[in-house]
């Protein structure tokens, strides 16, 4: 029990800190929140829950391709809140554009037989 509270409190406070950070320091913020931070997490947790390499580079494999259509979601917000449009449903469209791309991308490396 303590280590699933020791996870989601080094989880919760990056987030956290990101947030606060941004009110200052956008530019700053911005690097932190890029940084692989939460993937690096997830492998370390990975590998100390399974002891698999395997596992930690099928992951690995997917974050990358996974962060191609992410990717969407801040080219998308930014050019529809310079247009005018309200922060929550850009952020619902901007969101709904990735998804869109997420599920395109599976599509792509199933036809490509890169995933299963």
């Amino acid at each position: 029990m303590f280590y699933y509270v020791l996870k989601f409190t080094i989880s919760a406070l990056l987030i956290v800190a990101i947030s606060e950070i941004s009110k200052r320091y956008s530019l700053t913020a911005g690097i932190l929140a890029s940084l692989p931070i939460v993937s690096v997490l997830a492998m370390i947790w990975l590998y100390i829950d399974t002891s698999s390499i395997e596992k930690v580079a099928q992951l690995s494999f997917s974050i990358f391709w996974m962060v191609l259509p992410s990717l969407s979601l801040f080219i998308v917000l930014p050019v529809l809140l310079k247009n005018k449009v309200p922060f929550y449903p850009a952020l619902t469209i901007s969101a709904l554009v990735m998804v869109l791309l997420y599920y395109l991308m599976i599509v792509i490396l199933k036809r490509l037989g890169m995933i299963a």
